[in-house]
């Protein structure tokens, strides 16, 4: 599943990982397991957790000993929103955006 395509206009890393987020959008996802979701290496990953993090779209919470991120529920798309989001995506793709 994709994030809602106002989230979409955003870094490249900062996306895939709204992406990644909004798949587990109940039990989120250790940096570990973004790690193997988002083709990034660890000090670009950090950066984008933390512009994420800055602008409210995902919180970072102490779950067992280990810090879990989650996606803020207005990142994530109802059924109709997805459809729209492939859709754009597949253009901005074509013409290099």
């Amino acid at each position: 599943m994709q994030a809602k395509p106002e989230y979409r206009d955003r870094a490249e890393t900062e996306v895939a990982v709204l992406d990644a987020l909004v798949d587990r959008p109940s039990e989120g996802m250790t940096l570990f397991e973004l790690r193997s979701h988002v083709d990034a290496d660890i000090d670009t990953l950090e950066e984008a957790l933390g512009a994420l993090k800055t602008d409210d779209l995902i919180d970072a919470e102490e779950s067992d000993g280990r810090t879990v991120f989650v996606v803020d529920d207005r990142v994530i798309p109802d059924g109709n929103e997805q459809a729209t989001a492939s859709w754009l995506d597949a253009i901005r793709e074509r013409i290099g955006l």
